[in-house]
């Protein structure tokens, strides 16, 4: 998608979404509307609303559980009370989120590889079948320069995991999830969705396709199926080489606190939006856009092009 594309379309449609939430909107059109939820067959606890999630006894998978953010939402849900799950390219980093914790697993997957989902989601449903909220966090990113012809092979990695990878997993899952008392998805998108850093042009994209997907899925599930998107800043993870310890990125875990915050509050909001979060994510609305993407921009050719670019 291109930048003018995406700006173009928030023009249109973020003064309506902004003016009127989805729950207002569903709330206005379907007053009175029953929404009925599936009752799980291996437990007797009444069914929260679709518009919230609840804090505990959910079955909860996650991929990119082996590192970062992914293994900080793992430990802290586990924390709470709740099942959880975590799916990652390599064992060993996963076993080392689900040391010595109780009600936690840890199962390989590669979520570029489309056979690898199907059989892996028929494996964590016979193994799981209390399975009742996905969060899709595997992602990676790649700095690119765009001015020349290039080998393509990182934005095709990025596209396939940020993007194809939640979609085809979301797919895989989304019958069996219909099935359990309150269902979730939740979707890690970046504050990079919003204003891009064209040195990230793809990562950027990715992020802005899942947060439309999103979206997309929320209208369709309403009432059935509570969808979230998790909408980071800069956070000090090994997403890219020597993050974990950049300056003026948020630490890790200042951002789970905040993150941790927002899920308990009810109902959930649809989106999970720190305070540092916001100055990517509403800085359209706000009428900051230019000044921020020049100034996030200028910031990253000065800062980061010879440092981190690889």
């Amino acid at each position: 998608m291109s930048y003018i594309s995406l700006t173009t379309l928030r023009r249109v449609f973020l003064p309506i979404r902004t003016a009127v939430t989805a729950a207002t909107l569903s709330a206005t059109i379907f007053a009175g509307a029953a929404h009925g939820s599936e009752t799980q067959n291996s437990s007797a606890r009444q069914a929260e609303p679709a518009d919230t999630m609840q804090s505990t006894g959910n079955t909860i998978l996650i991929t990119g559980g082996g590192s970062g953010i992914g293994r900080e939402l793992a430990r802290r849900f586990n924390d709470l009370g709740n099942t959880v799950i975590v799916a990652g390219r390599s064992m060993a980093p996963l076993q080392e989120t689900i040391a010595d914790r109780q009600n936690m697993h840890a199962y390989t997957l590669d979520v570029d590889d489309p056979a690898a989902i199907s059989t892996f989601s028929q494996q964590v449903v016979k193994q799981h079948p209390g399975l009742n909220v996905l969060i899709n966090n595997a992602g990676i990113m790649r700095f690119e320069d765009l001015s020349k012809a290039r080998d393509l092979d990182d934005a095709e990695a990025q596209i396939t995991t940020n993007l194809l990878g939640p979609i085809r997993l979301t797919n895989a899952l989304i019958n069996h999830l219909m099935t359990r008392a309150n269902p979730v998805v939740v979707n890690v998108s970046s504050g990079l969705a919003f204003v891009p850093r064209s040195d990230a042009g793809t990562y950027g994209a990715s992020k802005a396709a899942i947060h439309s997907y999103t979206l997309s899925l929320r209208e369709q599930l309403k009432g059935q199926v509570k969808v979230i998107e998790i909408i980071p800043p800069a956070v000090q993870t090994e997403l890219t080489p020597g993050q974990s310890s950049r300056e003026g990125y948020m630490p890790l875990d200042d951002f789970m606190d905040g993150v941790m915050g927002l899920f308990a509050q009810q109902p959930t909001p649809d989106e999970i939006v720190v305070p540092q979060a916001g100055f990517l994510r509403w800085a359209e609305r706000e009428g900051r856009f230019d000044d921020v993407f020049g100034r996030l921009n200028a910031h990253a050719i000065r800062n980061e092009a010879a440092a981190t670019v690889s």
